[in-house]
């Protein structure tokens, strides 16, 4: 990049009331493609992870404030009425018993765009129950798709509906809205959930499931673990290969260079053959190390790569050659995604001391109503 682009959002001001999980992730997606991010945080001390260690709080600006006292809430209307959008995080009705609610605040800054992230939405019999990811994708019928044939289902971390369908979902939302907003100066509540986020994610399946191409029956699908084209193996080290051989060519490729000549191996697409091809192919990847098989299969196309740990990821070479992997401040983390063509996305940096006093001062608060508010 030529660095003299600048970022996508830039221009954008987001102000975000702290919390945990999708929230930041939809502060950090926004402050790497460049807007202006502004942190509200509560005193005391901080939670589970050492905020200055926290990817998920890079790339913003922090604040604290009491939001038990009248003058931290102002504060808080009055920054909102110079951004252009907000991310709250809490369950339905908080904001509003703070005096923070969306129609207080869209009265203030009528294009303002309210960005709520909860996981069962702002409304529905479960709105005002506790959760986690874990719960939000279990009636959302995604999990139940998730994890071995005649096992219990297993959740992907907390990847599908905090941050795919909850975060990531946000932010998409959020920029939508504000392109609207700055076209029509009404802005509007993006009322964001993650069960319904980690849904749309199985888009996919839901369409192989309307074809008869799915079943319920976990592990038994063409990307669940059922196909052994489509699996991860264990190898003679006791590592993992992972092998996504789908396509005809590719298919090919997998049985030219692990040797499967049997006629078995002709019917690629029928189920009922899968369990004993996949038997085959255990035993077979056991025979060499997980860099043996990636070294065989160079050059052969066959769709296939080792699993990686975090620390080999960091270090392998496509992931070099693309600087996928950035430090800052210490803290190895992977580098703002996606990228563009001219604009550049931003640096990471970590969070740092508060700086409540400058914003303030930035928004046009004097220095007795800045001294008020403990700065």
């Amino acid at each position: 990049m030529s660095g003299q682009a600048s970022a996508p959002l830039a221009g954008l001001r987001i102000l975000e009331m702290a919390g945990i999980g999708p929230g930041p992730f939809c502060g950090m997606m926004l402050a790497d493609h460049g807007a202006e991010v502004i942190r509200v945080e509560r005193p005391g001390p901080p939670g589970m992870v050492d905020p200055m260690r926290d990817p998920l709080l890079r790339s913003r600006r922090t604040m604290s404030l009491d939001l038990k006292q009248p003058e931290a809430i102002a504060a808080v209307r009055r920054l909102a009425a110079t951004c252009d959008g907000l991310i709250e995080g809490f369950r339905p009705g908080v904001m509003e018993r703070l005096g923070l609610g969306p129609e207080t605040l869209l009265s203030d800054n009528p294009a303002l765009v309210y960005g709520r992230m909860t996981g069962w939405g702002q409304t529905g019999p479960l709105a005002h129950e506790p959760g986690h990811d874990i719960d939000y994708l279990a009636i959302s019928g995604t999990l139940h798709a998730l994890g071995e044939a005649g096992r219990k289902p297993t959740a992907p971390i907390n990847l599908a509906a905090d941050f795919g369908g909850g975060g990531m979902m946000l932010a998409f939302g959020m920029l939508a809205a504000i392109l609207q907003a700055q076209v029509s100066g009404v802005g509007q509540v993006v009322d964001c959930a993650m069960t319904e986020g980690s849904a749309v994610l199985a888009s996919m399946v839901w369409g192989f499931r309307a074809q008869g191409m799915w079943s319920d029956a976990r592990g038994t699908n063409l990307l669940d673990g059922g196909a052994p084209f489509y699996d991860t193996y264990e190898t003679a080290d006791g590592k993992w290969i992972a092998v996504g051989a789908i396509e005809p060519q590719f298919y090919a490729a997998l049985r030219r260079v692990m040797e499967l000549d049997g006629a078995e191996w002709n019917a690629q697409f029928l189920p009922a053959v899968w369990p004993v091809l996949k038997r085959e192919l255990v035993q077979r990847f056991k025979r060499r190390t997980r860099d043996e098989w990636v070294a065989a299969f160079e050059g052969h196309e066959a769709c296939i790569a080792p699993v990686l740990g975090f620390d080999e990821a960091i270090a392998h070479p496509h992931n070099l050659a693309r600087a996928a992997f950035v430090t800052a401040g210490g803290v190895t983390q992977p580098a703002p995604a996606p990228r563009y063509s001219v604009s550049e996305t931003v640096s990471p940096r970590m969070a740092g001391d508060h700086e409540g006093a400058a914003i303030l001062a930035e928004a046009g608060f004097a220095p007795a109503e800045i001294a008020a508010l403990g700065f």
